[in-house]
């Protein structure tokens, strides 16, 4: 399994986010009965420089908390049938499921935790968690999508005791 996990925030972070990050992504992975090792990148950053990957890769001139690039399209979300056959999906070199990158903006962290009146560790876990879901091919486009990745999201954190009420 690979976690590859880049701090480009200035700032200190204060939190234990490689403990974090890696918990629920495995988590997430376990959740979902993924059968491969995983490859997954992800890239702690500010307000700044999230605004411009969102308004170069989106089009939305403006910062957000987290963005998900996928590296699969599946058929259905989590539906790892027939990925055997494709080679394209797997690196060549560990032989590890290509996942896909995530961008969390440590500026959005601190004030969604401040906003919702949780941690920051809560608030980290729970992007984190969010941007997994995508990566395994589930979206919030639709009101029933969006209802499913809110309470996966919420049972993944439960699992790891990274509750609203529980996380400090």
């Amino acid at each position: 399994m690979t976690i590859d996990i880049e701090k480009e925030y200035e700032g200190d972070i204060g939190l234990p986010y490689e403990e974090i990050i890696e918990r629920v992504v495995l988590e997430a992975l376990d959740y979902e009965s993924c059968p491969y090792e995983c490859e997954v990148n992800v890239l702690l950053t500010d307000d700044d420089a999230i605004r411009d990957m969102n308004a170069r890769f989106r089009e939305l001139d403006r910062s957000t908390d987290v963005l998900s690039f996928p590296m699969i399209d599946y058929e259905a979300p989590a539906d790892f049938e027939g990925f055997d056959d494709r080679g394209e999906l797997f690196n060549p070199e560990t032989g590890e499921l290509l996942l896909g990158d995530i961008v969390i903006s440590m500026d959005h962290v601190r004030d969604q935790a401040r906003e919702y009146g949780h941690s920051e560790i809560r608030e980290l876990a729970f992007l984190t968690a969010h941007s997994m879901l995508h990566l395994l091919g589930y979206d919030h486009m639709e009101e029933e999508e969006r209802r499913q990745m809110e309470e996966k999201q919420e049972e993944i954190l439960h699992k790891l005791g990274y509750d609203r009420e529980s996380a400090v």
